[in-house]
């Protein structure tokens, strides 16, 4: 009998280690608020975006991997737990070019490139979606997610 109460006592005893190692290692390491702020941008003409996780955890069946992103072969790989990029960190010019003689890029080239591309295609490209499907949803004009400063 001292035996079997030992390997409970044991068992119970890792248990709550993996436990608190578990909630440890899933708390702080996710901020809850996230300004968009890039280098690439040396002034910004518009105030920053601020994000916040809370406000899109369960919205729309939403889910880490709708806005990191590996790609390879095509397909997203990355899973939750998987490093995070900052989004400069791939999409590494400020905004595509404008005018005459600007090169003709795809949507797919653009975002795929440009910062401020990816950033507006996966922001408020989802709040449109949900917005056109009657769903619950973020702005999708430029004066709600970029708000005048305060004087």
């Amino acid at each position: 009998m001292k035996k079997r109460s030992l390997f409970v006592l044991t068992a119970a005893a890792v248990s709550v280690v993996f436990l608190f190692a578990f909630v440890y290692a899933t708390t702080g390491t996710c901020p809850d608020t996230i300004t968009m702020e890039s280098k690439l941008f040396p002034t910004h003409k518009k105030s920053l975006v601020t994000f916040t996780h809370a406000k899109h955890n369960g919205y729309c069946d939403s889910k880490c991997a709708n806005c990191h992103h590996v790609y390879k072969d095509g397909k997203n790989v990355w899973k939750e737990g998987d490093a995070v990029q900052k989004c400069a960190e791939c999409h590494k010019e400020a905004k595509a070019p404008t005018g005459a003689d600007a090169p003709k890029l795809s949507k797919a080239e653009k975002i795929k490139t440009y910062y401020y591309s990816a950033i507006h295609e996966n922001c408020v490209g989802c709040h449109k979606e949900l917005k056109k499907a009657a769903k619950p949803t973020g702005p999708t004009t430029c004066s709600k997610c970029h708000p005048k400063a305060a004087k």
